[in-house]
């Protein structure tokens, strides 16, 4: 179990380095409010954006980013919303995917903007 959170933490800090080297300025890292967790929220000139970072050593099983399910993305919708009170902000909000799959020595990673959208 110990691996498997070395992994994603490792995958995370990787995110994070990817989005700061493409302007993007992180406002918080695991952000937390109740049962409601972010992983990133950035901020990229007037758009707040909350990311979340599946990372896996393997891709056998199908991409990281398809296992951000319909219920998670309305709990990271509900999160944000939440963020975006507790801190009087009124942004505009972007979801993305960050995946990130190791392999031996190297790993890939692949930013998706606009992963999905809050249904009306």
């Amino acid at each position: 179990m110990a691996d498997v959170y070395h992994i994603g933490r490792k995958g995370e800090e990787l995110a994070k380095e990817h989005l700061v080297g493409n302007g993007f300025e992180i406002l918080e890292t695991n952000w937390q409010s109740s049962h409601l967790e972010v992983d990133i929220i950035a901020r990229k000139n007037n758009v707040l954006v909350a990311v979340e970072v599946k990372t896996r050593s393997t891709n056998f099983f199908g991409e990281p980013e398809v296992f951000v399910t319909r219920q998670k993305q309305r709990m990271l919708i509900r999160a944000v919303n939440h963020y975006l009170l507790q801190n009087n902000l009124h942004l505009e909000v972007r979801f993305d995917i960050i995946s990130v799959v190791f392999t031996k020595n190297e790993h890939r990673l692949r930013h998706i903007e606009d992963a999905f959208y809050p249904l009306m």
